[in-house]
């Protein structure tokens, strides 16, 4: 039996460089002179803080951009609200999910039942599902089928076994 592992993982150490040359970015940038503005970075939570909204959308951006340059995926980047802070500046949190909610799982799993080919199965196995077959090219399938499909998380596939 062939089988693969269907994940949904962020790689830390970039997206520790992301918000490294973000912060360059904005130390650097014209229009960031004397706003304050900053990123602080826990684990997967970033916190942007800046003195208007506006500056907010622009160092958001500019994190953005860099996230996406350095390969981290945009769906699983959450973007809290805008919250008043201390000295009339803003601040929003920004959280970076990874593994596969128990409700995603579920609907991935019917997904790969419904519209998969015959004779593969998958099971939940914790943040992982791993989908199993007799066949290499009906795995291919479904991994093509799982990319097409806009489930609102990035997914990667390893783990693949012949």
């Amino acid at each position: 039996m062939s089988s693969f592992d269907v994940v949904s993982e962020v790689d830390r150490q970039e997206v520790k460089n992301a918000v490294d040359q973000a912060q360059r970015e904005i130390a650097t940038r014209f229009d960031f002179k004397n706003t304050n503005s900053s990123i602080e970075h826990k684990d997967l939570v970033l916190t942007l803080r800046t003195i208007s909204e506006d500056r907010l959308a622009a160092l958001r951006v500019v994190v953005e951009e860099k996230l996406v340059k350095r390969g981290v995926s945009l769906k699983g980047v959450e973007f809290g609200t805008v919250e008043e802070a201390t000295q009339n500046t803003v601040r929003q949190l920004v959280t970076i999910k990874v593994g596969i909610a128990a409700d995603k799982a579920r609907e991935i799993n019917r997904m790969i039942k419904e519209k998969g080919p015959k004779g593969i199965s998958s099971q939940t196995q914790g943040d992982a599902i791993r989908v199993t077959g007799k066949k290499r090219d009906d795995l291919q399938a479904v991994i093509a089928l799982l990319k097409g499909a806009d489930l609102g998380i990035p997914l990667q596939f390893n783990n693949f076994r012949d």
